[in-house]
């Protein structure tokens, strides 16, 4: 190849991308080049805070879901995949940082109060105060929960088992059960609820860095 190109490489993607450039000013090319592989704004975000629950849990929030929790970061907007076996899944943040943005877009267009629910994660801000209903999986329907005023709440559902359920001894079926997360933003409400369903321990330390509260159902 001509002597007179200049090549770059860097991990991006889950590979390595090489970028090749010649005339003009090559090196803000080939940056520029470099700068659109990349992840949107919105999934670096996203992405980022994963990364801190991640670290902060010791592991245990995992969006690789166990294909690779050590093999991958995000800086800035560039997402480092460094292994290919990797697979990241954000359903268990995602959605509450949608409902955020969906929130900070509604007062800067000059809301003053009002609520976003998307799926059973919410968020109230102003003077909205929003009942809570909890689906009720003996008896059926839902019941009263709370009320909720200036912050975020999100459920999950999960199987709640016994030690011998959990290691198929007796075939008896898991008990349904949920867990709940109250926190001033949606997008750690919704995470902090896997992280509660996998430990049991609504007194986790992470809940007051989060300035969070959890129930068990």
């Amino acid at each position: 190849m001509s002597a007179h190109w200049t090549r770059r490489a860097r991990p991006l993607l889950g590979t390595l991308v090489e970028v090749g450039a010649r005339g003009g000013d090559v090196e803000i090319a080939i940056s520029a080049g470099f700068d659109v592989i990349s992840v949107d704004a919105h999934t670096a975000a996203v992405l980022a805070a994963a990364q801190e629950l991640h670290d902060a849990s010791d592991g245990a929030f995992d969006v690789t879901l166990g294909s690779g929790p050590g093999h991958w970061r995000c800086d800035g907007t560039r997402l480092h995949k460094l292994h290919d076996a990797v697979q990241l899944d954000l359903g268990g943040i995602a959605k509450g940082y949608a409902v955020d943005r969906a929130v900070l877009a509604m007062r800067r267009a000059g809301c003053a109060s009002g609520w976003v629910n998307a799926g059973g994660d919410v968020r109230v801000f102003g003077e909205a105060a929003l009942p809570l209903s909890l689906r009720d999986e003996h008896a059926g329907g839902v019941r009263p929960f709370a009320t909720l005023a200036d912050g975020a709440f999100a459920t999950s559902h999960f199987d709640r088992r016994t030690r011998s359920q959990a290691v198929g001894i007796d075939g008896s079926q898991p008990v349904r059960a949920h867990v709940s997360v109250a926190a001033p933003e949606c997008l750690w409400a919704d995470a902090l609820t896997k992280l509660i369903a996998l430990s049991g321990d609504t007194a986790d330390p992470l809940l007051a860095r989060y300035n969070a509260q959890a129930w068990l159902h």
